[in-house]
């Protein structure tokens, strides 16, 4: 039998749903795959289990007193991982010459510098921080093409559209016989509510997603729809696509997980239960296949699936979103700040569901013009953006 070198892996956001999900998987087959880093926000607690599971070499954590308390729960364990703190650490584990495998899955900007430090490493980046490519996409796919780097998308839908594309899919999709891409979305809580009623909607009810288990700011983005947006702009930089090759498809089931159509009338799709657990194993692996420990998809039980058009006019973050990659230059990087921003005020009871949209909106009117080619740019526009849109806020709640 042929011995396997184990992989060494950074999980980067090891503590979100994303990364516990990862480190699911890795659990399965610790003959192929070993730790390197975990990382985590300020989950101290979770961290701490995970480093007594998985021993890494390196844990980060985004500032010193939880980190202090990590060093010495470590080392009451008498466990020597390295305990770092701050956002350049994130880079160092991304880019440390020992590992193989990045798993990017910090939520939001801040996931953008460590994933795009992995793509300029040349390692295999599993990218499940769509900002990334939101706010910096042409530069992070030159990153990718300059450095030899392997990108594998790990969004359920973005993952369906790799595994039904040729495998060499660059340089237009009709260059490669592709005429569009099927993006599937649930629909989120609230596809057959009112506008009235969608008015009232609490952060308890829009981080109740029908089908996935996901964080509170992603739950929020599904609910929206803005979710969606986001990846139409990160489908555009991974397939080489424009935004008008990319139809957004309401599928309830989320049992397609998107689908690629071809010129000659055939249309791939990529099935299975709704897990992350799958996209991220297909990830871990490719080109082979392991088990991620997902239930196989029963079609009887499924029984039917059904298939929807979005209703941009009650969730208004979509035709935003495909309007802001439309624009180009930096109006996704203010479409992503601004959002970020109404979320989070959202989840902490200062604005409205519907205000999200309504900020996004007055964000994108107010967009500054230039071009997203330099990376100095894009962080002055993202800061630029938060602080206008909490001024905003402000004077709304006055």
């Amino acid at each position: 039998m042929t011995s396997i070198t184990r992989q060494r892996v950074t999980v980067l956001g090891s503590t979100g749903s994303i990364g516990t999900s990862t480190l699911d998987v890795i659990a399965r087959h610790p003959d192929r795959y070993q730790v390197h880093a975990l990382t985590a926000h300020t989950s101290k607690e979770t961290l701490l289990s995970q480093c007594l599971r998985f021993r890494p070499a390196v844990a980060v954590l985004a500032n010193e007193t939880d980190a202090g308390w990590l060093r010495a729960e470590l080392q009451r364990a008498n466990q020597p991982t390295e305990v770092m703190v701050g956002p350049e650490p994130l880079c160092d584990v991304a880019r440390d010459a020992c590992v193989d495998i990045v798993m990017a899955a910090i939520v939001g900007a801040a996931g953008l510098l460590p994933s795009l430090a992995a793509a300029e490493a040349g390692k295999r980046v599993l990218l499940a921080n769509k900002e990334a490519l939101v706010m910096s996409g042409a530069l992070f796919m030159q990153a990718v093409a300059r450095s030899g780097a392997t990108l594998l998308p790990i969004d359920s839908e973005h993952n369906a559209i790799y595994q039904c594309l040729p495998p060499e899919h660059r340089g237009g999709l009709s260059r490669h016989g592709v005429s569009q891409l099927l993006l599937t979305a649930s629909g989120g809580p609230f596809r057959t509510w009112s506008e009235a009623a969608i008015a009232r909607v609490t952060p308890e009810q829009a981080c109740a997603h029908p089908n996935w288990s996901m964080g509170r700011k992603i739950s929020v983005d599904s609910a929206t729809l803005m979710n969606k947006g986001l990846e139409l702009i990160e489908a555009c930089w991974l397939f080489d696509a424009r935004p008008d090759q990319i139809q957004v498809v309401v599928h309830p089931q989320s049992v397609i997980h998107s689908m690629a159509a071809y010129h000659d009338g055939s249309v791939l799709a990529q099935l299975g239960n709704p897990d992350m657990r799958t996209p991220i194993a297909y990830g871990l692996a490719w080109p082979e296949r392991i088990d991620a420990g997902v239930e196989a998809l029963d079609l009887f039980q499924v029984a039917r699936l059904e298939f929807e058009t979005a209703d941009e006019a009650r969730f208004p973050c979509l035709p935003l979103a495909r309007e802001a990659m439309r624009s180009g230059g930096l109006a996704p990087v203010v479409l992503n700040a601004a959002n970020e921003v109404a979320v989070e005020a959202f989840l902490n009871h200062r604005l409205g569901f519907l205000g999200i949209a309504q900020l996004v909106e007055e964000a994108l009117s107010s967009s500054v013009d230039g071009s997203a080619d330099c990376l100095e740019s894009i962080l002055w526009t993202d800061q630029r953006a938060r602080q206008r849109a909490a001024g905003w806020l402000e004077r709304w709640s006055a």
